[in-house]
């Protein structure tokens, strides 16, 4: 009886790894999907989503979120949330001052 690999043999398992290996990464890339927010089934007419977060403390962080045509900065902490302001989405965002001398 011979009990050494034949190629087949080697060729099913390299086939093989090479399908967990597959599996894997393509999991691991749904999951990381996910994680970042984009659902796979995520509807077009999506009417909330987080604009930018800033991170200001171990368990506090500033949220901008449009809702409607409306931006709302939230603060969020581990017990609460609370709407800092609002204002129109379409709003100019501030520029720096400029640096003009007084004549």
């Amino acid at each position: 009886m011979n009990t050494g690999w034949t190629f087949v043999d080697w060729l099913q398992y390299a086939l093989s790894f090479a399908l967990v290996i597959g599996l894997l990464l393509a999991m691991l890339w749904t999951l990381r999907k996910m994680q970042n927010g984009s659902s796979m089934l995520r509807k077009k007419t999506q009417r909330l989503h987080a604009v930018e977060t800033l991170s200001i403390g171990p368990r506090q962080k500033i949220v901008l979120i449009q809702l409607d045509g409306q931006d709302v900065l939230v603060g969020v902490t581990a017990h609460q949330m609370t709407a800092l302001s609002a204002w129109p989405a379409s709003a100019a965002t501030p520029t720096a001052p400029s640096e003009e001398t007084p004549p």
